[in-house]
């Protein structure tokens, strides 16, 4: 009874009821008749729900009501009853109150179940990821030390090139960090190895912002300004290229977040997150202590004995020069067009299937693994080297489409028959799956063409939003252009580069999620160089009146030339 399951012995107790439905075992009122539902309290004060149900719904519920006076009827959802109240008087008008010994969040979930409406299907698990504990801490191990060296190798540049000033662009690149890591952990993210990924991204980005704001600088202290008014005018004039640079990098980003996945969206969320602190970081913070410093009739060295001579009288003539450029990059795309006609390694997310990481105790041959397994499988999978010569990526479409609870045991039993040649003599099966067996990954078809079209929207989506965002900030369809031309430009060799590259490396380059990310990035980070340059042309073209085109864009490449080269140092 209520008094038994009100015993806080019985809290993991699950009432079994036995539920009259139609024949066709069906309910007799499903949940999209519900208009509206929602938290309510009775006339006696008592928390209860209160249930609005439309036009037929109200039919079917006058009926059910009449014919159950003083009998429960249950809620459910999924096959699991959520709620079953009596009924007390029959409803004719669709307006029902369920009343009981609710609590307020109890009464808010049952209110939510009632208006979720009727599921057009059970719950199935489309994509599935497994991670080993060994490959797990060592992708871990690989991020953190991938993190460390970029941290030391961009500390020391700052410091290399910068002088003192460097010392400024490393503190806010620690603070920028910590506050990171600080909003990750308060909104309860979990560090991953893309999270991992994203944190070392975001020391680039965090310096770039010092970078733009002391070359500038820089370019004021060498025509003859004093310390204070060079550092003023050179934050001041510096604003505009950063926010440029950073909305251009932050919309690829959220655009990424929007069309991502799983590991994709912890990337692009640590993407966003130290953007939006690196303005702050790089900004402000980097202000408020040179302020300080200055405050006290000190003030920092930018330059070093190598900054110095480095672009310090750069009159490259790029525009006269344009037609060679024009010319290698036209071989550049006809070569890789033919590259790119034989087609790219999908990887498992975009073709479907299922892929295994396998990782032996001494090294294999993939041509021989592949051979072996196609015999097992009557069909030849994807075989690839991955890190060593001891382990091996296996994807393949065997089985994918057959609808079954055994189904992945299965597979993985084959599997495992067909590496037996490669283990040790005895191994047994949960060996194989605990020591052996690193990852697994299964992706249904439907959930792979899905990925491939959110990725497909997301490249091109990226891409017009940029040009917009150009067009607008620049009031010029020109720019627009220039834009486009330079992001097909930089996506088409990356492309080039994976689709000639994949058949030479010792490991994997597969288009997948991760690549898409990758894209994006190269998008918003090429238009990072690309808005400083347009606004250093704006810039000069004001001061330079009527002077020809040529002189002025080549003058803005030269005069952003080492912020250019910094930036993508960084």
């Amino acid at each position: 009874g209520k008094a038994e399951l009100d015993d806080p012995k019985f809290k993991d107790v699950l009432t079994l009821y036995a539920i009259k439905t139609l024949d066709n075992g069906q309910a007799e009122l499903e949940g999209d008749h519900i208009a509206s539902a929602g938290q309510d309290y009775d006339e006696r004060g008592r928390v209860a729900i209160k249930m609005n149900m439309d036009k037929v719904g109200s039919n079917i519920w006058a009926k059910m009501t009449t014919r159950n006076v003083g009998k429960p009827l249950a809620i459910v959802l999924d096959n699991f009853v959520y709620s079953a109240p009596n009924v007390n008087d029959p409803i004719t008008t669709g307006n029902s109150q369920i009343s009981g010994s609710y609590s307020i969040k109890e009464a808010k979930d049952l209110s939510e179940i009632l208006e979720s409406g009727k599921l057009p299907a059970p719950a199935k698990i489309v994509q599935e990821q497994q991670v080993g504990p060994t490959l797990g801490k060592e992708s871990i191990k690989g991020g953190m030390l991938s993190f460390g060296i970029a941290f030391v190798v961009i500390f020391g540049l700052m410091l290399l090139y910068y002088n003192t000033g460097g010392w400024v662009a490393n503190i806010a690149l620690i603070l920028n960090l910590l506050f990171t890591i600080g909003v990750l952990s308060a909104l309860g993210f979990t560090l991953t190895a893309p999270g991992i990924a994203g944190l070392v991204l975001t020391i680039g980005m965090a310096v770039d912002t010092n970078v733009i704001i002391f070359e500038r600088i820089k370019e004021e202290l060498t025509r003859g300004k004093s310390y204070s008014v060079a550092v003023a005018d050179g934050y001041r004039r510096s604003l505009a290229p950063v926010l440029d640079a950073h909305v251009t990098t932050l919309l690829t980003a959220i655009i990424l977040a929007s069309f991502g996945l799983g590991p994709v969206l912890g990337f692009a969320t640590t993407q966003i997150i130290g953007i939006l602190l690196s303005l702050f970081c790089g900004i402000l913070v980097s202000r408020l202590i040179t302020d300080i410093y200055t405050n006290k009739n000190r003030h920092f060295e930018y330059f070093t004995g190598i900054s110095r001579r480095i672009f310090k009288h750069a009159s490259f003539k790029f525009i006269e020069y344009r037609k060679y450029a024009y010319v290698l990059s036209a071989v550049i795309l006809v070569l890789g067009i033919a590259s790119i006609y034989n087609g790219f390694d999908e990887g498992v997310e975009f073709a479907g299937g299922r892929s295994y990481t396998i990782k032996f105790d001494k090294p294999v041959n993939a041509d021989e693994i592949r051979n072996e397994l196609k015999t097992t499988f009557g069909e030849a999978p994807v075989v690839k080297t991955v890190d060593t010569r001891n382990q091996v990526n296996i994807t393949t479409s065997y089985k994918i489409n057959e609808k079954g609870a055994n189904i992945d045991s299965l597979v993985e039993k084959m599997l495992y028959t067909g590496l037996q040649s490669h283990l040790p003599a005895g191994t047994s099966f949960n060996s194989f799956e605990t020591q052996y067996k690193q990852s697994s990954q299964t992706v249904l078809p439907s959930i792979s063409d899905d990925l491939k079209t959110g990725a497909q929207k997301a490249t091109v989506f990226a891409m017009i939003v940029i040009c917009l965002y150009i067009f607008i900030r620049f009031r010029d369809w020109r720019y627009s252009l220039g834009t486009i031309v330079a992001l097909l430009h930089d996506v088409f060799v990356t492309l080039i580069v994976f689709s000639f590259l994949r058949k030479v490396v010792p490991f994997p380059l597969e288009i997948d999620q991760h690549f898409i990310a990758a894209v994006l990035t190269v998008i918003g980070f090429s238009m990072n160089d690309t808005v400083i340059v347009y606004d250093r042309i704006r810039e000069d073209s004001r001061l330079m009146t009527g002077a020809d085109n040529a002189s002025i864009i080549n003058r803005a490449i030269n005069e952003t030339l080492s912020r250019t080269i910094m930036t993508s140092l960084t």
